[in-house]
């Protein structure tokens, strides 16, 4: 069963949500850390991440690029705006198949829950076709996935 939660709001937003079994101070870290993200950020299985570069403090930017053994691979490149340790983190991100998609503005919160984190992003994208385009890609599937990896790199 999936932990995993995707709502779509208006005709631009996307809401995710997940709980985690670490505390928000370790699952804010994975999001920060490219240590950390290179380990869990890998979507399905079969991809890995070869380049990780994040440089998470505001006006800092970051580029992840992902393959797969028969050669398909994408990037996502952005800028953070807000970091707010372990709380809050607001950036913007585009992906690169090889075209570049609309600009992303992603909040993402993380609040304690029991001796957990729940982790809320709230996606925004420019306009409705933009969402639908980004939703089709599998990102549903993919964010499962990696998330799932996450309580894994943090525990202990």
């Amino acid at each position: 069963m999936s932990k995993l939660t995707l709502e779509l709001e208006g005709e631009t937003h996307v809401m995710v949500r997940r709980r985690f079994a670490a505390p928000p101070e370790k699952v804010y870290q994975a999001h920060v850390d490219p240590a950390l993200i290179q380990r869990w950020m890998l979507g399905p299985d079969g991809w890995s991440m070869p380049v990780c570069e994040c440089d998470a403090r505001p006006g800092g930017s970051f580029r992840y690029e992902w393959v797969r053994s028969e050669g398909a691979s994408f990037a996502i490149t952005g800028e953070f705006h807000t970091l707010e340790p372990p709380r809050r983190i607001v950036h913007v991100e585009r992906m690169h198949m090889p075209d570049r998609t609309p600009d992303n503005l992603i909040e993402t919160r993380f609040e304690p829950d029991g001796s957990g984190t729940m982790m809320t992003m709230r996606m925004t994208l420019p306009d409705e076709a933009s969402r639908t385009a980004m939703l089709e890609t599998g990102m549903e599937g993919g964010m499962e996935t990696s998330y799932a990896r996450i309580d894994g790199v943090v525990a202990g």
